[in-house]
């Protein structure tokens, strides 16, 4: 297939057939399906049910999906238009409410439409679908000095642990988190990369181990609970995660399982990276405790990939959908301008300084 950091999309637009093309990852690794979506309802079902999911990913969808929804308007006003635009920015807005990206896209294609002001609908809906291209193309070239700054911490050679998938079909290109796997296997730095399986839907099983193995990586697959193991025998070097939403202070939502990791790695003396964009980085969120936690349907633990139910019919769950990482546990947080260390309330601020 080669390098899926090559050849695979995961969000694109079709703006002829006013289509949002999406690569399903629900379906992956056993089927590669690109979803055509039409309507916003088909929209914001893929963002629930992960049929879309990175954080950078969710942003770029959430930018088309917007453009595309606001563009079937059949406003003749400015401000009919913004009516109609504001519709379906709250809608979408209403699928995933832990990812800050999903937020925060759709507040520029509004700030971009505001901006606007005075234009033509046909002005306005053209500035709206530049908006979510230029979302798209400034998250690859994020990703890609993300991947450089990460580099910059690891040797050749080291082993390191990734939990869930912050790769390349999470964002635009490149990833977050598997960014400097990828640009390091072009310097022939022969990384040994192993991923937790990340239940209960297995996104390291199913996403990160399918695109490192399709890159030609050196990945081992390992549950969830063999982290602490393979960090004893001295396996890992590095663990490096994406996250979905920092808090000011550091604190670090990400997919559940993640908070355990870091305790481990504390314990063990391997350092702990959190790799996020800027547009994650949610400086009014004062703390981990202020992150909403997503809960998720019971069928996810006792059913999905099942043949039978794996538990007792009616068995109470509990399924929150991410976990928060303490600032104390992170050794630094790796964004597109540079590395922040602690005390992360006062080194995250100046990351966005250095972009003016």
């Amino acid at each position: 297939m080669g390098n899926p950091v090559e050849v695979i999309q995961s969000v694109k637009l079709d703006d002829e057939n006013s289509t949002l093309i999406l690569l399903d990852q629900t379906v992956l690794p056993n089927e590669t399906v690109f979803l055509e979506l039409k309507e916003m309802e088909d929209v914001w079902e893929a963002i629930y049910q992960l049929k879309v999911r990175g954080a950078p990913a969710i942003g770029i969808a959430a930018g088309y999906g917007v453009y595309l929804g606001t563009k079937k308007s059949t406003a003749e006003t400015y401000e009919e238009l913004y009516c109609d635009f504001t519709k379906v920015k709250e809608y979408l807005a209403s699928s995933r409410p832990t990812a800050v990206n999903l937020f925060w896209a759709l507040n520029r294609m509004d700030e971009r439409f505001k901006k606007e002001e005075g234009k033509t609908v046909s002005e306005v809906k053209a500035a709206l679908k530049e908006e979510a291209e230029l979302i798209r193309a400034e998250d690859e070239k994020i990703c890609e000095s993300i991947g450089q700054y990460a580099l910059s911490l690891l040797e050749p050679g080291w082993g390191i642990l990734t939990h869930c998938n912050a790769g390349t079909i999470a964002t635009a290109k490149y990833g977050t988190a598997l960014a400097p796997i990828y640009l390091g296997q072009e310097k022939g730095y022969d990384f040994k990369v192993y991923a937790d399986e990340t239940r209960p839907l297995l996104q390291g099983a199913r996403l990160t181990a399918w695109e490192l193995q399709q890159a030609g990586v050196d990945v081992t697959l390992i549950c969830d609970n063999m982290s602490s193991i393979v960090m004893k025998e001295g396996k890992i070097q590095a663990v490096l995660v994406g996250c979905d939403r920092v808090a000011e202070n550091g604190d670090t939502a990400n997919k559940i399982g993640t908070s355990g990791v870091a305790i481990l790695a504390k314990h063990y003396n391997i350092p702990f990276y959190v790799c996020a964009p800027l547009s994650t980085v949610d400086l009014a969120c004062k703390t981990g405790d202020d992150i909403h936690i997503e809960l998720r349907p019971s069928e996810e633990i006792t059913d999905k990939w099942y043949e039978k139910p794996m538990a007792p019919k009616d068995v109470k769950t509990y399924n929150p959908c991410f976990d928060v990482t303490d600032h104390s546990l992170i050794t630094g947080i790796i964004t597109e301008n540079g590395i922040a260390y602690a005390p992360f309330n006062e080194t995250l601020p100046k990351m966005f300084k250095s972009t003016k």
